[in-house]
């Protein structure tokens, strides 16, 4: 039950911050000052996103799909059945669906990436979990390496086209997806391509492809499954503590820095480190109110969200592409950032109804 609670809560959590690049430019993600109002009530639920959901739900949910690669492999050898041909062809499925989510619907993908790291990384599905958290960690320390050495050399320039582009770019940007869908294929598929293919290959594996490992040991560990003793969620929550402070110096950082493009590639690794403490912080405060309330309806309520989690993260973006570009209503660009947190609310409610409904019907 602790399983599925935890995978229903990162499934929602992502909508937090999925929710700002389905309504506004994608630039905002990176650079919230680009775009929209960002002061007042629209800073804090700017803030609020940044320190208690940006990278963190995905972090959780990444790990789960590592544990799911093991999980799966194991149940089906004890069935006697070809476990990695049936994974293949799982996964090729996975990243079928993925493709055409991403060029027909939302180029924030994050399922063809799991298609891919799930193929490349599953030959560590038997090793030991010291080993495969090792070889995790490596690959997390990847990108934050390669960004701070760029941050040294070339400094603010080695981003500086992505973090002010040009106001005519987004102005463009907001046009094209209020427009209908065939025209959002102009900026839907160059993205998509360039998300697959360069950010993929120079930061999405990294660190999708580390966590995807850390959750192959975290579940050998049987961390994930809430099996470990309740001294060590705890540990895990009072780390998430620590990393929302991590993440909160990093505010800091960037703001005493005036947002600029010199102090963005440093400010991004707070949040990078943070980000992994307050998700283990995620795991503990989950696994402790499920093990205490293994029935009560909170629970409950989230692993019926876990168990239709792929049909949940789908249908996030059918309703949110319908609610913000051209061819629904038309409002993207036109929200502010604490309207678009409070839609996220609401459909949060909408999941949970939905899920529960539908798995005691089926």
């Amino acid at each position: 039950m602790s399983l599925d609670a935890l995978r229903g809560v990162a499934v929602l959590g992502i909508l937090v911050i999925n929710v700002r690049v389905f309504s506004m430019p994608e630039t905002t993600l990176l650079n919230p000052t680009v775009y929209g109002d960002f002061s007042g009530v629209n800073y804090w639920a700017w803030l609020v996103g940044h320190v208690f959901a940006e990278l963190k739900f995905i972090t959780v949910f990444s790990a789960l799909f590592g544990a799911g690669i093991v999980l799966f492999i194991e149940s089906k050898n004890r069935k006697g059945q070809p476990a990695l041909r049936l994974h293949y062809r799982r996964t090729a499925w996975l990243i079928l669906i993925g493709l055409g989510h991403a060029y027909l619907l939302w180029y924030g993908d994050i399922l063809v990436a799991y298609g891919v790291c799930g193929l490349a990384l599953v030959f560590a599905h038997d090793w030991e979990p010291r080993t495969q958290a090792g070889l995790g960690l490596l690959f997390l320390l990847v990108t934050p390496t390669l960004e701070v050495f760029a941050g040294l050399t070339v400094g603010g320039e080695a981003i500086a086209s992505q973090w002010a582009p040009a106001e005519a770019t987004l102005r463009a940007e907001v046009a094209t997806y209020r427009s209908g869908w065939i025209e959002q294929l102009d900026h839907r598929v160059p993205t998509a391509i360039d998300r697959q293919t360069t950010g993929f290959l120079g930061g999405t594996f990294w660190r999708v492809g580390g966590t995807v490992l850390l959750g192959m040991a975290l579940y050998k560990w049987g961390v994930l499954t809430g099996e470990r003793s309740t001294r060590l969620y705890r540990r895990l929550v009072a780390g998430g503590v620590v990393g929302v402070a991590t993440v909160l110096a990093g505010v800091w950082y960037i703001e005493a820095n005036e947002w600029s493009a010199g102090a963005a590639l440093f400010w991004r690794q707070f949040n990078y480190v943070g980000s992994l403490l307050v998700a283990g912080g995620y795991v503990g405060l989950v696994t402790l109110y499920a093990r205490r309330r293994p029935d009560g309806a909170v629970t409950r309520a989230f692993a019926a969200v876990g168990r239709t989690a792929f049909t949940n993260y789908l249908l996030q973006s059918v309703v949110a592409t319908t609610v913000f570009y051209g061819h629904g209503l038309g409002l993207f660009g036109a929200v502010s950032r604490a309207e678009a947190l409070g839609m996220v609310v609401a459909f949060w409610a909408i999941e949970i109804l939905v899920s529960v409904a539908w798995l005691r019907r089926y």
